[in-house]
């Protein structure tokens, strides 16, 4: 299961990026509006050293692009001590699954489904997502409507661009949560085979506590196991976070981890 995850998870930044080999890594060159990241070649079992970091330091200073990288850490449990030695910021988070045959829908009072390739539409999902994860957890917090609306209009022209042309494309599936017509929560699914990954679900910080994640959540399974996929997995900010996926059936498989 682990290795099907691993080799998911470098498989899907190719429907935005073009890949280079840098030593025992994968860098993905982004071809998008945003930024990708380095990741070990699945089964490779090498052990990365600081100074294989420090090479993709390099390529990245040539390209002119950010530094980071992203791992399973059970397939490369290297990658962290030698990341935190080369000074970068490392973090690990809950890396969960979901299989068919465990899936527990959710429901919401409110208004869930899936989104059209409308840039309007796509740019307030944007908009609830940025607002969400600026104020990470799951407690209630100050951002409501009105911020939202005004963080849409913040969000360029060119970024919505690209995150049309990836619903249009079926690489990117997004959905949301609707009150009073306008949208509180949102998410998005990134189907490779049948495998997919949860990615960017967040709920407007005022509205938490409504079941709106988990709802949103549902609502891309279903279309997910509706599509051809059998496998889903995401992973979460934090041990609380998993656990509201857990209601829907997730399980902890692993740990992701990230640097940068």
């Amino acid at each position: 299961m682990i290795t099907r995850v691993d080799d998911y998870l470098h498989a899907v930044p190719l429907s935005g990026a073009v890949a280079e080999q840098v030593g025992p890594f994968t860098l993905f060159r982004s071809t998008t509006v945003w930024p990708y990241y380095a990741r070990p070649v699945p089964g490779s079992g090498a052990t990365i050293d600081p100074v294989d970091i420090e090479a993709v330091r390099a390529r990245c200073q040539e390209l002119e692009i950010p530094l980071s990288f992203e791992w399973v850490v059970e397939t490369c449990p290297s990658l962290g001590p030698a990341a935190a030695a080369a000074r970068l910021s490392v973090v690990e988070h809950p890396l969960l699954v979901l299989e068919r045959d465990d899936f527990r829908p959710a429901s919401a009072a409110a208004r869930c489904e899936i989104l059209p390739p409308d840039g309007a539409v796509l740019r307030q999902a944007r908009a609830v997502a940025s607002l969400a994860f600026a104020d990470l957890g799951t407690a209630v917090g100050e951002a409501g409507p009105e911020d939202r609306d005004a963080k849409a209009a913040e969000i360029s022209d060119d970024l919505v661009d690209g995150l049309v042309d990836r619903a249009r494309r079926g690489v990117t599936v997004s959905a949301g949560a609707f009150t009073d017509h306008a949208m509180v929560a949102s998410g998005a699914h990134q189907p490779v085979g049948a495998t997919t990954e949860i990615v960017g679900v967040g709920t407007l910080p005022s509205m938490r506590r409504r079941g709106l994640a988990a709802a949103v959540t549902s609502v891309l399974a279903e279309h997910a196991f509706a599509n051809g996929v059998d496998l889903i997995l995401l992973s979460a900010e934090s041990k609380p976070v998993a656990a509201v996926y857990e209601r829907l059936g997730f399980r902890r498989i692993a740990t992701a981890g990230a640097a940068e």
